[in-house]
């Protein structure tokens, strides 16, 4: 096992006019389970493969441990890869598959044995070993393909969007799986995916990019709870954060948040923020499980609390989404509780959680709060 380091990487493709990843500086620690996320085109695959060796580095360094691998070719690396396409030989058995790489290595012929044994207990396919691809499952397909990348005890394991093929249901048995492993193994692991429920319940820690450039990297809790700009904020969390336009004005010493549907009191908290800069437009960002309902007669409303109206209910189980309109401002809710007892078109009292708000700067999208 081994730490990694990215030393300012960037990669520019000929024929684009933009480089695909932008100065890319990060360090992973030995045994870390490192996820990049983001949407498509975002730079994490192509970061990815210049790690791997399968596309060549622009600008910058790239280390595995002490070893500077910019030069070094991708059999030399002592890394193993696990494909979104599973890229198994379909002429060759499961312990084949699982085999030719330490066979090509010239492995002694009881190690390979030992480790292909040892690699299908864990992932539970000993009973596949002498079947060929074509009567697998898609989960049986990515067990091989995971136990293949197993079996050669790597420094590090690279994983382009493995589940993607994978239907719901499978999805969530293979993560749990892989974060199983992951603890057994303890081997450094730079995961690619697009989808946020993979990035937030499998990372130790999460890279969020998006055109080529590091957003954040931080714990999945540091990402959700403290979101460095507003593309991470609008990006991960599902349902998606609710982002507010408005600008602060102060008022007899207290501070607000006001647009011409809202006026809510910032709390103390922010006092520091709002005192020592000056602002223009600002985004105010909500989670939905802090936009709660607070049914009260019109006249007991206070600067928390105001009136929208019930679009959409979305059940879904424990929780209910309610989509919900104060105007021209569209604001989601979620509901620990059943939705039953609210239905669409109804008006209802809404509060907000100020104390768990974010503030943006409408021109850079920082997050204000955070120094």
């Amino acid at each position: 096992m081994a730490n990694v380091s990215f030393h300012h990487v960037s990669k520019q493709y000929r024929a684009e006019k933009k480089p695909s990843v932008v100065d890319f500086h990060l360090e992973i620690a030995d045994g870390e389970f490192v996820v990049l996320v983001g949407p498509s085109g975002c730079g994490k695959t192509t970061t990815l493969r210049m790690l791997s060796g399968l596309e060549d580095i622009t600008e910058g360094e790239i280390y595995i441990g002490d070893r500077f691998i910019n030069y070094v070719s991708p059999k030399d690396r002592d890394i193993a890869m696990v494909f979104q396409n599973y890229a198994l030989y379909p002429n060759l058995s499961v312990y084949e598959n699982m085999a030719l790489g330490l066979k090509l290595r010239k492995t002694a012929k009881h190690e390979v044995e030992l480790r292909v044994k040892k690699a299908a207990k864990t992932l539970e396919i000993a009973g596949l070993l002498h079947k060929k691809p074509s009567q697998l499952s898609g989960g049986q397909k990515q067990r091989v393909a995971l136990g293949r990348a197993i079996v050669r005890e790597p420094e590090v394991f690279l994983m382009d969007e493995p589940l993607s093929n994978l239907d719901a249901k499978l999805r969530t048995q293979t993560r749990a799986e892989l974060i199983r492993l992951h603890r057994e193994l303890r081997t450094t692991t730079v995961y690619v995916t697009h989808d946020q429920t993979e990035a937030m319940t499998m990372g130790s820690r999460i890279v969020v990019m998006k055109d080529g450039v590091i957003q954040q990297a931080d714990t999945p809790e540091r990402i959700y709870g403290y979101p460095a700009n507003l593309f991470v904020a609008g990006f991960i969390g599902s349902p998606a954060m609710n982002l507010i336009e408005g600008a602060i004005t102060e008022e007899e010493g207290k501070y607000y948040f006001r647009n011409k549907r809202l006026r809510l009191r910032l709390p103390d908290q922010y006092r520091a923020f709002v005192t020592s800069a000056k602002f223009g437009k600002i985004v105010m960002g909500i989670r939905p499980e802090h936009v709660e309902m607070e049914p009260r007669q019109a006249s007991d409303r206070t600067d928390e609390t105001v009136e929208a109206q019930i679009d959409i209910i979305e059940m879904m189980g424990a929780d209910s989404y309610l989509y919900m309109s104060l105007g021209d401002i569209r604001l989601i809710s979620r509901v620990v509780e059943s939705g039953s007892r609210y239905h669409a078109a109804d008006k209802i009292d809404i509060g907000f959680r100020m104390e768990k708000a974010h503030f943006f700067d409408g021109e850079t999208g920082r997050n204000l709060g955070i120094f």
